[in-house]
């Protein structure tokens, strides 16, 4: 790593640590929401999920829980890999490595949350650890773990980001975890979370969801911001070829996303389809599409009307907690442009 000094643009290779003046005080606004919308597993009450599993549920939905157990038992625990062994490195703010830290904090979190899911839905020993192995032995897991980990592995080799054909493609690894893997897999399973809810079953998981749910839509809007600040100090990296390879990027993540859903549903549930879960996956591509700058592509509209309110809660508004989304208070005013 080179010399601390102010780099000019944000993925200008070396290792900055100034903070007066702060470059970035946006990042530095998003790390000190972080702060304040903190929570622990420990309140989380699964005490009636138990009973909903072996009483309440047919034999479909529990099959569709234990595939989304499965899946949740690592998919944070990739985020985080990424998050550490590439975004860390080429992110060159001290104020947007603070947000970072943060996130590392709530993936650590989420994970201890589903394993605490496990442990609750799962006792059997043996059963949890078919679940910790299914992306190497359940085929429909399988495939998104290999999405994610091919798109882990895209920029691992690279030191630094020197060249043009470098930060696009730091740019895409950036805004595949974002889009496909946090906007879209993660969005998926937590549509199942709420349909269960909207049936009544499951108020623990679906309770826990809601914080993890606002935690999701806060990564990824530090990493919509981050493209959106790259975009206007280097634009000449947005070009046909970038976008051409985002829109095929989330064509595929859809595609195992549905695979997915077909293995989920596939005992049959009443109340949910193939087609309403491909449709809900291709509504939530046009958002992260609209996000980008990009043309919407598939004029999907929500078929899930259990989702209309939670996308308002957790997404529009997701710094302004209600009651069961609380708040920890931060006090103390930071001057963001103060010099030493």
């Amino acid at each position: 790593m080179s010399a601390v000094s102010r780099p000019a643009r944000l993925l200008d290779p070396g290792l900055c640590l100034t903070l007066r003046p702060m470059a970035y005080p946006r990042f530095f606004e998003m790390y000190r929401s972080g702060i304040k919308n903190t929570w622990t597993v420990e309140e989380v009450d699964f005490s009636t999920d138990t009973a909903d599993l072996n009483k309440k549920m047919t034999d479909a939905e529990r099959h569709l829980i234990k595939r989304l157990v499965a899946f949740f038992a690592t998919g944070d625990s990739i985020v985080a890999n990424n998050l550490v062994l590439n975004l860390y490195k080429h992110i060159n703010a001290p104020e947007a490595r603070m947000y970072l830290s943060r996130q590392l904090y709530e993936e650590a979190l989420h994970v201890q949350f589903y394993l605490t899911l496990l442990d609750t839905y799962v006792p059997d020993p043996d059963d949890r650890h078919r679940a910790f192995a299914a992306v190497e032995n359940i085929p429909s897991i399988q495939k998104k773990a290999a999405f994610c980990m091919r798109w882990l592995d895209s920029i691992q080799g690279l030191d630094r980001l020197e060249t043009r054909e470098q930060r696009k493609q730091f740019l895409l690894n950036l805004i595949c975890f974002a889009a496909c893997i946090e906007g879209l897999f993660f969005f998926g399973a937590f549509a199942y979370v709420y349909f269960l809810r909207s049936r009544g079953l499951l108020h623990g998981l679906a309770a826990g969801t809601n914080w993890v749910f606002r935690d999701e839509s806060a990564h990824m809007a530090f990493a919509f911001e981050v493209v959106e600040t790259v975009r206007r100090e280097e634009p000449g990296l947005f070009d046909a070829d970038l976008s051409a390879s985002v829109y095929e990027m989330l064509e595929e993540a859809i595609v195992c996303e549905t695979q997915f859903a077909e293995d989920l549903l596939g005992a049959g549930v009443v109340g949910m389809s193939v087609r309403d879960v491909r449709q809900y996956l291709e509504f939530c591509a046009d958002q992260r599409l609209a996000t980008l700058g990009l043309a919407r592509r598939y004029q999907a509209k929500n078929p899930f009307s259990f989702m209309d309110l939670q996308d308002v809660q957790e997404v529009t508004n997701f710094f302004e907690r209600r009651v069961s989304a609380y708040q920890v208070g931060v006090s103390g005013d930071v001057v963001l442009d103060a010099a030493f």
